[in-house]
């Protein structure tokens, strides 16, 4: 195992080009074609989570938060993101960061909140659009099938709940190969007509590089003509934090104990009736702010999301409940989903490197007294 083949893992869950735009995700320091020994999987990387690395003999660290975020104009101790980086090369610990995408991702950072909430989860709270493009390709009718189902493998033709999904019309394509062609079909500088199949079939945009790839080689034409349109189509996989339901509905008083308790959070602030019923829930792990008009929309009773404007309790008043449950909070919850991740994909391929969560590094203190 490869720190390269763990990053394609984690990046078929969490496509990089899922991520907001000005995101850093992907590998930021290490050889792609390093072995891993050992992961250790943390929310942040510190100074003492790259000692922990060390002390747990793990060559490989998955971040959920970027650590080379903003260009670095120099590399000295100065500041934390330097120490960090030149203690990473110097103990040879490669470091792979899956940041906006594994937000973005179905089971990925609200999806785990929802579930350490105890919530059935419904779907996302927002899927944005322009995530789809379409293809359009032209095929001779002997090989219609093979083309289709290469171009599903990779994949396309996926519409909800629907695999295959795709369009036909027959009409007729025409050609003229020159001295220099070998046509699969009809003789050189001879004008041909030929009957060919028009598939259609919509995909993800970030598997548009696989499906074409996957055209060309199933295509039996030396050419291969295609069209790649972008859509405003939303996909149904990926998208912005969750909305689910409880088991049974509780009054919020009682939601919030169950919060405090499931993040390890003393005081989560927030604003409502402490007596009103909560069932439905709308989460967003991180700063969820922007999402606020959306759980409304959904018919969420509560929103849990965190770093919240003061302004947005005021604006909440008799609309929804807010819960402020901390940035770290609200996001480690997919600290162990990635380690589950990784050790199901390890014992599927046989591979016995160990993974580990990281312990907390949490910023943030809280003072009771």
């Amino acid at each position: 195992m490869t720190v390269r083949d763990v990053q394609q893992i984690i990046e078929e869950w969490a496509p990089p080009d899922t991520a907001m735009e000005r995101d850093n995700v992907g590998l930021q320091v290490g050889d792609p074609l390093s072995r891993v020994r050992g992961i250790l999987v943390a929310l942040d990387v510190t100074g003492s989570a790259i000692e922990e690395a060390g002390r747990r003999r793990a060559n490989m660290i998955v971040s959920h938060h970027p650590l080379l975020f903003h260009p670095l104009h120099a590399i000295t101790p100065r500041n934390h993101v330097s120490r960090c980086a030149i203690a990473l090369v110097r103990k040879r610990i490669a470091l792979f960061s899956a940041h906006t995408n594994l937000d973005a991702a179905r089971g990925g950072t609200s999806f785990a909140l929802a579930s350490a909430l105890g919530l059935v989860v419904r779907d996302f709270l927002q899927t944005p659009a322009r995530q789809m493009n379409k293809i359009v390709t032209f095929v001779p009718p002997t090989h219609v099938e093979a083309v289709a189902r290469a171009m599903e493998d990779a994949g396309a033709g996926k519409i909800g709940a629907y695999d295959g999904c795709s369009f036909r019309t027959s009409g007729t394509g025409t050609f003229q190969g020159k001295k220099t062609s070998h046509p699969a079909v009809g003789r050189q500088g001879k004008r041909e007509d030929v009957p060919e199949v028009r598939i259609e079939m919509i995909l993800p945009r970030h598997k548009a590089d696989a499906v074409i790839q996957s055209l060309q080689k199933a295509h039996p034409y030396e050419e291969v003509a295609y069209d790649l349109y972008p859509l405003d189509n939303s996909a149904a996989e990926y998208g912005m934090g969750a909305v689910g339901e409880l088991a049974h509905p509780v009054p919020l008083r009682s939601f919030l104990g169950t919060i405090s308790k499931a993040l390890a959070i003393p005081a989560p602030k927030y604003c409502g009736n402490p007596r009103q019923t909560v069932r439905r829930v709308a989460v967003c792990g991180g700063s969820g702010g922007d999402l606020i008009d959306l759980a409304v929309a959904a018919g969420a009773d509560v929103f849990v999301t965190a770093d919240l404007r003061y302004s947005s309790f005021h604006d909440a008043e008799g609309r929804i409940a807010l819960v402020d449950a901390g940035h770290y909070e609200t996001e480690f919850p997919v600290v162990p989903a990635i380690v589950a991740r990784l050790r199901r994909e390890f014992r599927r391929r046989g591979v016995s490197a160990p993974v580990a969560a990281a312990r907390s590094t949490n910023p943030v203190r809280y003072c009771l007294t």
